[in-house]
This record gives structure tokens, C-alpha cells and sequence, in this order.
């Protein structure tokens, strides 16, 4: 194979196909001639694309290759790496969208003439829309980069140029997680509605004039700012200087906004020390020590006090402080440890003191990188001379925001209650910029007096100083979940399978894992028509519920929901019908679930395998039922690696009459019902014994005598 040749993985060999993965992998087994891998892991390996392209063609599988796919793999394969390719893709995407007319007749000539005609006219795009020294000068694409070029700009007339190059940005994201920490949509868009609320000075969502971000990454943050109907400079600064090229092309394609793109640290070699902007936003490296602690000691920007050397988060603060104007806003994404450290309270209480931190908000873990970190914002606004300071900083838990029923999360980074967090915390966050202050909400708001806040430790975590909720929602509340308790414990009751009597042994079915024609095995019964095997994927229309694999064990509703990814898999989502029953694939236990019309049309999650019986053939009830057996899930699992795997197909079923299956149908209803009865008395006796501890510690409620 040619040194650099384009790889591609079986995820991305699916696409080519317009398949599912599961059918590369049967194509593998099944292929004596299926190609080599040539690199990757035993895992996951990756192929050569030309191998793959030529074994899809004789095979006929290969009858077009999506136009997307196509431009992506010419970026993914590109010689230079995908980075420099995105970069000359989306230098040609800025010509197609602000000069239509020049690229047609650019694309008109030959590939060498038409790299020497790209030139002088990338040039005078760049200058226009970036600005003297941008970011993106040496990088312009090449004459062996027009190919790639025509294709992207052949991409741009399907979707139009911004969305070709979110498209290719986003499946470059996706491949390499670990290499970017990005800012998700629905943090960067609060983050900019509190930075345009201040700047407008009503509370409304218009953002102001000049923004920087000093941290900018991707520019997820700044790509989140909109000013419609006036002209608005955005700032970007990164240090690596192709995040900073891939920003400013990402920014310039989004709108009609001047970009200013730097490469450079921010903290060691500001590019817009003179900048006095309307807001900044920024999303800064945590817990960095080396961070410019010993070469940046005098700096002037260190207003409210040198930071320590384990306290690299407050110098962020303090660098978007300086670049404000008075009265601008500076809205950050900080750890939660930077409110309590003790190595930060001098600087804590020194911005409490002079007025320029005005709110601090905690997040639902979930909301951003790192995810199981539950993150703060902090709204800082740069002090006016002659001006009282704040006598009263806004603190908002917005973590109680992403709850279901009986407390249970419903937050996680792909399912966050994010509509119900940002109108709670921008609704706050209103409030206060109006009055001054806010109505107390018990566990959720209020504006603490500045002078409460000075103590000893100088602690900001806005959970420390809320009132705690109503226990349980309150004495009314605690009432309606025992008089629950009670009709579901009499439910319960009147559910309680009665005595079994032991079978003849003419009657008994053949237990599983015997031989003889009583039995069955799943995987013969799907090869006889009688039932289809589907597996979960990821891959589902955005905002469509998801059926995961702890609803299954849980017996809850589904509680994911699909995301939106312009670089997902094109796998068909697997969404279940009445009538179909999931089972875990991993975890050995004896769970069976039969989805009924609350249920149907979620899309099944990942690990999760969906039966779907002919119900001239088979009981749904029946099956589950028999898949619950402790012998049968035994039997048929794998415990070749650390995790327990269950495979399906060797799951067995006595071979009965209909009729008969429906008499054990019945019953194992029966049984479930009970089950579920069961379930929801454990978690309403778990939501009343907490509600009645808490409310006797805090005192809303009496203790009267048991």
C-alpha cells in the first residue's frame, strides 16, 4: 500500500455501503477475499480504502458513494493530515459563500491554472473577512489540494457551505474525542444569553458588539454568539495554531461577523492587550500548573491578587477582566474546585469585595468536558469607577433542574433538561440584573449578602449557601407519596402469585439446555421466520426517546434521547413495536422486557437486542418469559472476558402449541405485573423514608410522637 494512503475503519466502510456495522462484520466471516487490515488495533482495525472501494464495486455493493462520504474521505486520507485538509477545504468553502461568481469561473479551468488563479483570490477573502496577520496565512491550499477543493465546493451546492464544513469538522471531532475538549451546544448557548443580557442590559438573548474568547478551541463558544441585524466583531485566541485556523474559518463561514483569529497563549503573549471588548467568553484549561506562574509575577493584569501556582483558573478570570470594557461581562466554564480552594480566597474575596463577580451557577454534571464533573459558570462584569459595588451575589443549583420523578438523574450529556436549566438560570440571572437581588428558591436560587460570603474560606459553591428544599417537596407532597405507597403495597398484595403446585412430569416442558425436539433455540427460530434479531446502534433522528439499557433493568421509561451529530453513523435506528421484547446483552442477568404501546417507537439503545416474534408463530409473553429462566440465561452466556455476554441466538424455548403459549403468557404477565408492582414500592419507600429524614433534620417537620 502507498505510504499515506486513506484508512478506513468498519464504522466507516458501513457508510461507504449505506450498511450497518453488523454487516461488515459478516462480510469478513464470510469473505475469504474481504481486504486486510493495514493498521488500527486487533479491535478495530482499518482497511485501505481503495482495497474496500474495489472489493464493494465487484461485489456490487458499491453502486455510488454517498458525495459526503466521498469529500470526507479525501480529508481523512489527506497526506498532510485531516487538519491541514479541513483548513484548504474551508478556505475554498469561504470563496464559494462569499464570492459565488469568482469560484465558478475559477472552477472552470484546469487544476494547475486554477491553484495559480486561487491564490490572489483567497488572499483578498482572507484579508477581508480576518484581518492583517490571520491565522491562515502559509497555509492556503496547493495545487495537488484542487481536487479535494472542487469536492468540497460540490459538497457545499447539497448543503451549502457552512453546513459542508460543520459536517466535516464534526466527523473529524468525533474520530479523534480525546485530542479537543469542546464546549457543547447547550452550555455555550447560556453562556452567551448571560453575556448578551448584560451587554443589552434588559435580559434579552441579542448579543453584544465586540466578544472574545481567549481559550477559543473550535470556536464552539463564539459560534454561539448572535447579533442579528448589526455588525459584531468576534476575537478568538488559541495556542494551538490549528485551532486557531479551523476557528476563524469556522466563525468567518457561520455569519457576517469581522474574525480576529490569533495563535498564541493568551496569559504568556496576548495578542489584543489594547481590546476592550463588550463580553468575553472562554472555556479555559483546567488545573494547569504550568500556566506562567514564576515569568508573569508583576503583571498588571493580576488586579485582585497574584494567583497561586495551583489556581490557574482565577488568572483566566482575571485575563478576561482586563480585556473587558466597564461594565462589560465575562462569563467562564470553571471547575467547581476554584469556588472553595483555600489557595484562591484572597482573590475570591477580593472580587467579591470590589463587585466584579456577580453570580455563580452550578451546572448537572454532564453539562461539558469533564463529564462526570458537575461545572460551574462564573458571570463577572468589570467595575465602573465611582460605582457601589454589588452588595448581594447571585448563586443558582441548577443541578435539582435535570431530575425526574422521585429524584431520579435525568440529566447526562446527551439527555440534559436543557430547555428547564437555561430559562431557570437565565430567568435568575434577569432578575437579579433588574432588582438587585432574587425571590429565594429553596435548593435552586438566591442573592447572598457579599458580606456573608467574607469569611474565613471564602466558599462560592452555590450549594453550601441555598436552603435546602422542602423535605420531599413538602408535607403535602410526602402525603400523596404515602397514600401511592399504600394503593401500590395493596396492589402488590392483590398481585401475589398464589401457591404453585409442582407439574406432572407428562406435562413439563424440556428445560433448557436438554436435548430432544422439545426445545428450541432462538437463533433456529429466526432462521424459520418465526422471530427477527435486532441489535441496538447509535445512530437515530435527533430528539427521538432511546430505550437504554437501565431502563431495561429498571422497568422505567426510556430516558435517553438522540442527539444531534452531523458526524454520527448513518446506521438505521432500531425502533421497537408493540410486541417486542429486549433483553441486556451484557451483564448475565435474567431480565426480559416486553415493550407495550407507551414504549413503542423508541429507539433501541446500545447492548440491547430486540426479539421481534411472529405473533402467528409466537407469544411475546411466552418468549420473555422463558428468557428470564436462570439455566437458560446461564447456558447461553459467555464469560470469555471480564464483562458477561449473552448471546441470543442460544437462548432456548420448549417447542408448544400456541394455545399453550398463551396459558404461559398469562401467567408470566401476571408475574411481571407483580414485578413492576414490586419496583414502584421500592422507590416510593425510598422517596418517603428520605423526605421524612430530611425534613425532621431541617426542621419542616414536627416530631411528633411514631
Amino acid at each position: 500500500m502507498p505510504e499515506n494512503a486513506a484508512e478506513v475503519t468498519a464504522a466507516e466502510i458501513a457508510r461507504l455501503a449505506g450498511v450497518g456495522r453488523a454487516a461488515v462484520s459478516n462480510w469478513r466471516r464470510r469473505h475469504a477475499d474481504f481486504p486486510r487490515p493495514v493498521g488500527g488495533t486487533e479491535t478495530s482495525p482499518s482497511f485501505a480504502l481503495a482495497d474496500v472501494e474495489g472489493w464493494l464495486r465487484a461485489q456490487g455493493k458499491l453502486a455510488e458513494v454517498p458525495l459526503r462520504e466521498r469529500v470526507w474521505q479525501q480529508v481523512s486520507g489527506h497526506p498532510a493530515g485531516a487538519v491541514a485538509a479541513l483548513v484548504h477545504a474551508g478556505c475554498a468553502l469561504l470563496v464559494v459563500r462569499d464570492r459565488p461568481t469568482d469560484w465558478l469561473e475559477l472552477s472552470a479551468v484546469s487544476d494547475e491554472r486554477m491553484a495559480d488563479l486561487l491564490r490572489p483570490a483567497l488572499a483578498q477573502v482572507l484579508a477581508a473577512r480576518l484581518g492583517p496577520g490571520h491565522p491562515l496565512a502559509g497555509r492556503e491550499p496547493g495545487p495537488e489540494d484542487v481536487p479535494l477543493l472542487r469536492a468540497a465546493a460540490e459538497l457545499a451546492a447539497e448543503l451549502g457551505a457552512r453546513q459542508a464544513f460543520e459536517f466535516l469538522l464534526g466527523r473529524h471531532l468525533d474520530a479523534n474525542p480525546r485530542q479537543y475538549t469542546l464546549t457543547p451546544p447547550g452550555p455555550a448557548e447560556l453562556m452567551a444569553a448571560l453575556a448578551g443580557a448584560t451587554a443589552t442590559g434588559n435580559g434579552t438573548a441579542a448579543a453584544p458588539l465586540t466578544v472574545l474568547d481567549p481559550a477559543c478551541g473550535t470556536g464552539g463558544l463564539l459560534r454561539a454568539v448572535r447579533h442579528p441585524g448589526a455588525r459584531y466583531a468576534l476575537y478568538a485566541q488559541d495556542t494551538a495554531p490549528e485551532l486557531a485556523a479551523l476557528t476563524a474559518l469556522r466563525l468567518a463561514l457561520h455569519g457576517d461577523a469581522d474574525i480576529r483569529a490569533a495563535a498564541a497563549d493568551s496569559l504568556r503573549a496576548d495578542a489584543y492587550p489594547q481590546l476592550t471588548a463588550d463580553a468575553v467568553l472562554c472555556h479555559p484549561p483546567f488545573n494547569e500548573r504550568n500556566w506562567g506562574h514564576d515569568e508573569l509575577a508583576y503583571d498588571p493584569r493580576w488586579e485582585y491578587g497574584f494567583p497561586a501556582r495551583t489556581e490557574s483558573e482565577l488568572a483566566w478570570v482575571q485575563h478576561c477582566l482586563a480585556r473587558l470594557r466597564e461594565g462589560g461581562t465575562a462569563v467562564l466554564l470553571m471547575p467547581p474546585a476554584a469556588a472553595s480552594r483555600r489557595s484562591g480566597r484572597r482573590v475570591r474575596a477580593d472580587l467579591l469585595r470590589r463587585g466584579a463577580l456577580r453570580a455563580v451557577i452550578a451546572l448537572p454534571a454532564g453539562a461539558a468536558p469533564p463529564y462526570g464533573v458537575p461545572l460551574h459558570l462564573w458571570v463577572l462584569r468589570k467595575p465602573a469607577p465611582g460605582l457601589q459595588p454589588a452588595p448581594e451575589l447571585l448563586l443558582v443549583d441548577a443541578a435539582g433542574l435535570a431530575t425526574g420523578p422521585a429524584g431520579e438523574p435525568a440529566g447526562g450529556r446527551d439527555k440534559a433538561a436543557w430547555p428547564a436549566v437555561h430559562d431557570a438560570v437565565l430567568a435568575a440571572w434577569t432578575a437579579y440584573e433588574q432588582t438587585g437581588g432574587v425571590e429565594e428558591q429553596p435548593g435552586v436560587s438566591r442573592s447572598a449578602p457579599v458580606i456573608e460570603l467574607l469569611d474565613d474560606d471564602v466558599d462560592l459553591a452555590p450549594a453550601r449557601h441555598l436552603p435546602p428544599p422542602a423535605a420531599g417537596g413538602g408535607p403535602a407532597e410526602l402525603a400523596a407519596v404515602r397514600e401511592r405507597l399504600d394503593a401500590t403495597l395493596q396492589r402488590a398484595a392483590r398481585l401475589t402469585p398464589t401457591a404453585a403446585e409442582p407439574a406432572a412430569p407428562e406435562a413439563r416442558p424440556r428445560p433448557a439446555g436438554s436435548a430432544g425436539p422439545a426445545a428450541t433455540t432462538l437463533g433456529e427460530l429466526a432462521r424459520a421466520g418465526a422471530l427477527t434479531l435486532r441489535t441496538g446502534t447509535a445512530g437515530a433522528p435527533p430528539g427521538t426517546p432511546v430505550l437504554t439499557e437501565a431502563d431495561v433493568y429498571a422497568g422505567t421509561a426510556p430516558s435517553g434521547t438522540a442527539a444531534p451529530d452531523p458526524g454520527a453513523a448513518a446506521d438505521e435506528p432500531v425502533l421497537t413495536e408493540p410486541g417486542d421484547v429486549v433483553v441486556p446483552l451484557l451483564g448475565g442477568g435474567s431480565v426480559a422486557r416486553v415493550i407495550d404501546a407507551a414504549t413503542a417507537g423508541a429507539a433501541l439503545g446500545r447492548n440491547l437486542q430486540l426479539l421481534r416474534p411472529d405473533p402467528a408463530a409466537l407469544d411475546p409473553w411466552f418468549l420473555a418469559g422463558f428468557l428470564r429462566g436462570t439455566a437458560n440465561t446461564r447456558q447461553a452466556s459467555s464469560y470469555a472476558s471480564t464483562a458477561t455476554r449473552l448471546d441470543a441466538r442460544r437462548l432456548q424455548l420448549p417447542r408448544l402449541p400456541l394455545a399453550d403459549q398463551r396459558r404461559y403468557g398469562e401467567r408470566f404477565r401476571a408475574l411481571a405485573e407483580f414485578e413492576d408492582a414490586l419496583r414502584l414500592a421500592g422507590r416510593l419507600g425510598e422517596q418517603l423514608v428520605q423526605g421524612l429524614y430530611d425534613g425532621l433534620t431541617d426542621g419542616s417537620l414536627t416530631c411528633s410522637p411514631p
